[in-house]
């Protein structure tokens, strides 16, 4: 091969790469765009404020509003769980018990209620049990007294303080997509949770 056409095929083999290069970045980009569009920060300012108020990871909170309601101030689940944080009136008027106020069910479609109840509760949670996530998600599922009584049993918890396994098929499944949802939540806003932090 001449000289000529081996400087030929270096440009066209460059050409090829740069474009594949290019490519390469563009869908990463686009799919990090499509992740966010699926994986938004909406309440942003409630979120924050109190999940520094009550000390819960600002992932842990988008993860959960985004499993319980998708970010829906108005839902109600078929338990009669109501607003982003999905909060039943049972829990909602135990959890006013700690705080004094006396508010109707229906405050909990108001997105400041609901977040700042949702965050004391899970701080109330992750106090109760020793800081592990996944226990703490799955009382918030099950229940504290159902998560307690699953603590007690060493087929599922080993020490007495952590879930090694979820007998619930139903709390199982719902502690696997709020972890999922809190690992994409941190890789997707890590340089915005980790501001003023």
């Amino acid at each position: 091969m001449n000289k000529r056409k081996r400087k030929a095929m270096l440009k066209i083999a460059a050409i090829v790469t740069a474009f594949a290069l290019l490519i390469g970045v563009s869908v990463f980009f686009a799919g990090k765009t499509v992740y966010k569009a699926v994986y938004p920060c909406k309440y942003t300012f409630e979120i924050e404020k109190y999940a520094d108020e009550y000390g819960v990871p600002r992932a842990l909170l988008f993860a959960v509003i985004h499993t319980e309601s998708g970010f829906d101030p108005n839902a109600v689940s078929s338990a009669g769980a109501l607003g982003l944080t999905q909060i039943t009136p049972e829990t909602f008027h135990w959890l006013q018990t700690k705080t004094g106020e006396e508010l109707p069910d229906t405050a909990l479609y108001e997105p400041d209620v609901s977040v700042r109840y949702g965050a004391l509760f899970y701080s109330m949670l992750l106090s109760e049990f020793g800081g592990d996530t996944r226990t703490a998600v799955a009382a918030y599922h099950a229940g504290r007294g159902q998560v307690n009584a699953w603590l007690h049993d060493t087929k599922y918890s080993a020490d007495g303080k952590a879930l090694e396994v979820i007998p619930s098929r139903d709390t199982n499944h719902y502690v696997y997509k709020v972890t999922k949802a809190i690992h994409i939540y941190n890789n997707l806003y890590e340089k915005e949770f980790n501001q003023d932090v």
